[in-house]
């Protein structure tokens, strides 16, 4: 197994792949209602990807994890969401007044 520290970082991801479904939505959170857990350093389980939709104000999203070049984004409605990774490590925080939700996707089942 090769050695983190020769590992090439690469930068975060700035769209979902191909073959995904959404399968849960959180409900929408304000500054005052965003889950503690959401403000500090946490990630998605394997294979589970989420966007970040900024529906009124301003969110900062950081992407922390060391696999990844440290990246911070300033959402905001209208613009693309920010794009949730499996396993990598993440964080939010207002910049204001905000209200934004996650929606969650996962490889799409094959058809029966």
């Amino acid at each position: 197994m090769a050695d983190r520290e020769s590992e090439e970082l690469r930068p975060p991801a700035t769209q979902l792949p191909a073959g995904l479904e959404s399968y849960r939505r959180t409900d929408t959170f304000c500054e005052r209602s965003v889950p503690a857990g959401l403000l500090k350093a946490h990630a998605t389980k394997p294979g589970i990807w989420g966007l970040i939709r900024v529906t009124d104000g301003e969110l900062h999203y950081r992407i922390e994890d060391e696999r990844r070049i440290p990246a911070e984004h300033l959402l905001r409605a209208g613009l693309p969401p920010g794009v949730v990774e499996p396993t990598i490590l993440h964080s939010v925080e207002p910049a204001g007044p905000v209200r934004f939700h996650v929606e969650f996707f996962r490889v799409a089942a094959p058809p029966r």
